[in-house]
């Protein structure tokens, strides 16, 4: 059978069948995107080992169709059909994987090593008749049950088949702008109240996190950034979710923006790099297709290039022989349990199940009412405390001060693309900025940048064993001898604590996507904490070898939130995130009196 695809996109009225001839590349770089033909390709997890980031490789190919004809048919092509499976089961029991669950609460999110991270577990079974037949009666059927989706899809490559309805834009490319949406949070219809999910802490973290996340990869993929629209309500026929929507005008090839926002934080957690890690520790074994994302790359009327990625998630994967798989993952943040996750991974894949009309399923309530007032108010308050750099749009220049203009940054990245988000707020108060890896500040002093910023990142300030810990210690020791201008960040201001003569702490309770009200130097702000350590304090003050310390704290237990002296300043929270509504007044009052030597009015209140 030649190889084909059925794409039912948002707001459609009809199914795109594409036909052509399949190819299998070993790089995004290798994707076919020529003028006059479209590309359709299936990209597995395994392509995040292009990023130089930890997988599990299964060897699962990177396949391209080479698109030779196109055409269009009705919805009512294809006829609705159930998906008659054998018995089935989780490769993983639920006693595995809530083991799996703790440990990583434990041991990963507890220790520092990142925000959350997404775990999956994968119901197998087998299909019954021909596979290509099947999946066909599976897709006509979620056609006519299904709802809320960004993609309804069948493609098969010849040695295997896709079909499932992902209700997320992963990324697009279209008319010069690029954009994407961040989904999280699931509401399973006639599970309980509605208003109840939009108001579940851990339901709006989640949100918060997954939106800071891609708010990285928008900063390096867009050239201002990405600019936040929502939080939208996504309703699908089962399962309702919480999602925002991100846009900014970028101008990268589209494989490269591919290549940049591998893959949704969605899918795999925060901060992306350390996340593949956690999930290649606890997983051990590859995830073919899932989190992975179908891609229709193509050229538009002005030759312009153009992209459509859904993330491949509620999709099933049928192989030749009839073998079924249907991956699942739920997002482990601090307020998670392993009894919550797990119901969570069997909503998930009876949702799926159900909308393909697998047998032995009951079909979904109804959905619930989602354009009341109370709803409508329960998605507005969720902005209220956000940081209005990332939501309003607003003219060039109007942020820049005075006494920071034309001065340059370098900032050092320690392994956490928040460093790109907080590269546009530097650029938008009028510093020229680049953004490095700790591994080439190792051994060497910059001096040619007014400002060095240490940057955030995973993993244990005091764990001298690892390099990185090691390298950034001598590169702010180097920097506080140098009397060079320095802010550390999160991890960066942990360690510049330690150098100052303060001792960490890990924290009983991560702040991991955390909101709070601090004072800093006697002003009241709102900002955003992602962090499992923090150092201690005694007293407002501090007698450093580098001179008096001046030392934001919270009187309750000590924590350290700011310090600041002659010539350094240190922010445990992150300033540049959606969650730090005063981040960019916070900057603009730090650097001012770093790189001045005045402190401003407005920092004092």
């Amino acid at each position: 059978m030649q190889p084909f695809a059925l794409l039912h996109r948002d707001g459609a009225d009809h199914v795109e069948v594409l036909t052509g001839d399949v190819i299998t590349v070993a790089t995004l770089a290798d994707i076919p995107v020529e003028p006059g033909r479209q590309t359709l390709a299936v990209i597995p997890y395994r392509q995040i080992a292009e990023r130089g980031f930890d997988c599990v490789d299964d060897g699962a190919p990177l396949e391209c169709l080479l698109i030779t004809s196109r055409g269009t048919e009705p919805l009512t092509s294809f006829p609705a059909g159930p998906l008659r499976l054998g018995p089935g089961r989780f490769d993983l029991t639920d006693d595995e994987y809530g083991e799996i669950v703790e440990t990583v609460l434990r041991d990963e999110i507890g220790h520092g090593e990142g925000a959350n991270f997404v775990i999956h577990r994968v119901y197998e079974a087998s299909v019954e008749g021909d596979p290509v037949d099947a999946a066909r009666a599976a897709f006509g059927r979620l056609l006519a049950t299904e709802q809320g989706t960004y993609w309804t899809f069948l493609v098969h490559t010849g040695t295997r088949t896709l079909v499932g309805a992902t209700p997320e834009r992963h990324v697009s490319v279209a008319d010069g702008i690029t954009m994407m949406n961040p989904i999280s949070g699931t509401f399973r219809h006639g599970s309980g109240s509605l208003l109840d999910f939009l108001a579940d802490p851990k339901e709006v973290e989640e949100l918060y996190m997954v939106l800071d996340e891609e708010l990285k990869m928008m900063a390096t993929v867009a050239e201002h950034g990405g600019q936040v629209a929502g939080p939208y309500l996504k309703q699908m026929a089962h399962l309702t979710h919480t999602e925002y929507l991100l846009a900014g005008r970028g101008s990268l090839d589209v494989r490269e923006v591919l290549r940049e926002t591998m893959f949704a934080p969605t899918v795999t957690g925060s901060p992306i790099e350390n996340a593949c890690r956690v999930i290649a520790r606890h997983e051990r074994r590859g995830r073919r297709y899932y989190a992975g994302v179908l891609a229709l790359l193509g050229h538009d009327d002005q030759g312009r290039q153009t992209l459509d990625a859904p993330i491949l998630i509620r999709t099933a994967e049928i192989t030749p022989d009839g073998a079924l798989r249907v991956p699942v993952g739920a997002t482990l943040v601090r307020h998670s349990t392993a009894a919550g996750e797990i119901a969570e991974t069997h909503t998930k894949a009876a949702g799926i199940l159900v909308a393909l009309g697998a047998s032995g399923h009951a079909s979904s309530p109804v959905r619930p009412e989602a354009e009341s007032p109370e709803v409508r108010a329960a998605l507005a308050a969720r902005n209220h405390d956000l940081a209005r750099f990332w939501l309003d749009s607003r003219a060039p220049g109007v942020l820049i001060v005075p006494a920071l203009a034309g001065k340059t940054a370098l900032i050092v990245d320690g392994e956490d693309t928040f460093t790109a988000m907080l590269a546009h707020q530097l650029k938008a108060l009028g510093l020229t900025v680049r953004v490095v890896p700790w591994q080439e500040a190792v051994g060497r002093t910059p001096t040619e940048p007014d400002l060095v910023v240490v940057g955030p990142g995973p993993g244990d300030p005091d764990d001298l064993t690892d390099p990185k810990m090691a390298a950034m210690r001598d590169l702010v020791a180097d920097l506080l001898a140098a009397r060079r201008p320095l802010l550390g960040v999160c991890l960066g201001h942990e360690i510049l604590a330690v150098l100052l003569g303060l001792r960490l702490h890990r924290r009983d309770s991560p702040y991991q996507g955390l909101a709070r009200d601090v004072d800093l130097f006697g002003r009241r702000r709102r900002v955003g904490f992602y962090s499992s350590f923090a150092a201690l304090a005694d007293s407002d003050r501090l007698e450093s070898p580098c001179g008096p310390v001046e030392i934001a704290r919270d009187p309750a237990d000590g924590a350290v939130h700011a310090l600041r002296g002659d010539g350094f300043a240190g922010l445990q929270f992150h300033p540049e995130s959606v969650l730090s509504r005063d981040g960019v007044a916070v900057l603009a009052e730090i650097l001012q009196a770093l790189m001045t030597g005045v402190v401003s009015p407005a920092a004092n209140g």
